[in-house]
């Protein structure tokens, strides 16, 4: 039976290292969340500290992550290392130290990496993360930047996809599926015979912000810190590969099932109107399409209306959009959708969105070249 990405993972790494000998190492969290959390001291190190580290990785490819069509070289350079940072935020923490590697083919000269280079660190100056190292080779075809990033986080405070309970509300941090949107625009630019510039089109044609989402992805650092001090998350992940697939991941790391609603789910206007306009079903967008970087999680439900309230007064948006339900017979997601007579419709929520290795995830999404 073929495996998809996870299952992959997990047949990989499954039961190469005991539980005990990881924790004997100061793994706190390993394989299976948004970041690895790990004590910094070795064993017999001084006394615990105050902090833990947190561990990331991601990785972007040249025709299965970004298109010379779809994305500019700084802002690949910029969304290499926001998708670590997301995954700091993830887990409440901090961003501190950047490795990157890098493989280049010829075609991609030093004019071509400078501009990468530039806008991976406009994003590290966004986020106070300093660039310490790397590695840096040659490729016979395609370009491959991969960052590794460290962060911290206050001990015991980090959030895991593992704790939400019955009863809990299921929450987001902003608009789903603009990214997606903006590169479902930008392919289609692209394949204009008179597009020479898709930023100026997208100004006219109003999908500036659905551009601007695709390639320059906002982490939510603050509201994940926001949420750590708080202590009422029970459960937190990012919306990488798609809400469909990241409450998924909640729901089956908690052993629980979530209740979504469709008509609570946050939607950008911007978002609206493009897919009438080309005739697409914007849902697909928000629970498929990835990249978003916002926040979803769950929260003690006798706390969300306070925090929607003190989030907002920070700016930081905050939608609750579901509920936790006991997962009677196994994890699962389903939606609720309310018609016009009143009638409510629960039906399950199949586990889409982008997964490498999984062909009929791609096939359903054909014209995906951004994961």
């Amino acid at each position: 039976m073929p495996l998809d990405e996870f299952g992959r993972i997990r047949h990989w790494t499954g039961n190469r290292q005991s539980p005990e000998w990881l924790a004997g190492q100061g793994v706190i969290i390993g394989i299976g969340d948004d970041t690895a959390v790990v004590d910094p001291l070795p064993p017999g190190g001084g006394e615990p500290a105050e902090w833990q580290q947190l561990l990331a990785v991601d990785t972007m490819v040249e025709t299965v992550h970004f298109l010379e069509s779809t994305m500019t070289e700084a802002d690949i350079g910029y969304k290499a290392l926001a998708s670590n940072v997301s995954d700091i935020a993830a887990m409440g923490g901090i961003p501190r130290h950047a490795l990157i590697s890098v493989s280049a083919p010829a075609s991609w000269g030093p004019e071509r990496m400078q501009r990468l280079y530039d806008g991976l660190y406009a994003c590290a100056a966004e986020y106070g993360v300093a660039v310490v190292g790397g590695d840096t080779t040659s490729a016979p075809q395609h370009l491959v930047v991969s960052v590794t990033l460290t962060g911290a986080v206050e001990r015991s405070h980090a959030i895991t996809r593992a704790g939400a309970q019955p009863g809990d509300a299921v929450f987001v941090t902003g608009p789903l599926g603009m990214s997606a949107a903006g590169l479902h625009y930008l392919l289609a630019e692209a394949g204009r015979p008179d597009s020479d510039d898709p930023l100026a089109a997208a100004e006219a044609a109003g999908t500036t912000a659905l551009v601007r989402a695709h390639r320059r992805p906002q982490p939510s650092i603050q509201a994940g810190r926001w949420l750590a001090h708080r202590g009422t998350c029970t459960s937190l992940n990012d919306v990488s590969d798609g809400l469909a697939s990241e409450t998924w991941e909640l729901a089956e790391a908690s052993g629980v099932a979530l209740v979504l609603e469709e008509e609570r789910l946050p939607r950008a206007g911007s978002l609206s109107a493009y897919a009438s306009r080309v005739g697409e079903d914007p849902l697909t967008w928000m629970l498929c399409g990835g990249e978003d970087y916002v926040l979803v999680g769950t929260i003690a439900s006798s706390d969300a209306e306070a925090a929607r309230t003190e989030l907002n007064g920070l700016g930081i948006p905050f939608y609750v959009i579901g509920r936790v339900a006991s997962g009677e017979g196994g994890a699962s997601v389903s939606m609720e959708t309310t018609s016009a007579s009143g009638t409510v419709r629960r039906s399950p929520v199949a586990r889409r969105g982008y997964n490498h290795f999984a062909t009929s995830i791609q096939e359903e999404r054909t014209d995906r070249h951004d994961s």
